[in-house]
């Protein structure tokens, strides 16, 4: 299923999203090091040993940037504007590598551009779940999509 066009959703649509991900050790170190993200809690097995987790805590960017990730096949998928922001970011759980990820969204709020009358603004509620059925991740991500019937050439996905 392709992301639907502003005009496709109403507040209350909820989405199981099929694709889960199990997260590895080097999707852990890379972002890390990509992101320059020193933290040894990522990086360093010994002092993540010692602390309160004993194990490597997967970096927590990685985990919302996954969670948003997932979302995209069934929300935004060819229909988006631009991602205008990403609100209210909590983790309540921690993520270690080999925990399996899903995610899931519904719609909280939809409003017609002002500015651009093609298009309108989706809130979605994005959460993520471990294998233990645990919240791991959610956010509100605000993002602007096209009207149906409108031009897909200036599409910016992220």
């Amino acid at each position: 299923m392709a992301g639907r066009h502003f005009d496709e959703w109403a507040v209350g649509d909820r989405i199981e999203h099929p694709i889960r991900r199990t997260v590895t050790e080097t999707d852990n170190l890379l972002f890390s090091t990509m992101t320059h993200n020193p933290q040894p809690l990522h990086l360093d097995a010994e002092a993540a040993r010692a602390s309160e987790f004993g194990q490597i805590l997967v970096n927590g960017t990685f985990t919302f940037a996954l969670m948003v990730g997932l979302s995209v096949s069934e929300t935004t998928l060819g229909t988006l504007v631009a991602n205008l922001g990403y609100d209210k970011v909590v983790m309540p759980a921690p993520v270690f590598i080999g925990d399996t990820l899903r995610a899931s969204s519904v719609v909280t709020a939809l409003r017609v551009s002002r500015s651009r009358p093609e298009a309108g603004l989706v809130t979605f509620e994005h959460r993520l779940h471990n294998q233990r059925d645990e919240l791991v991740c959610q956010c509100e991500r605000t993002a602007l999509l096209r009207r149906s019937g409108t031009c897909a050439a200036s599409s910016v996905e992220g």
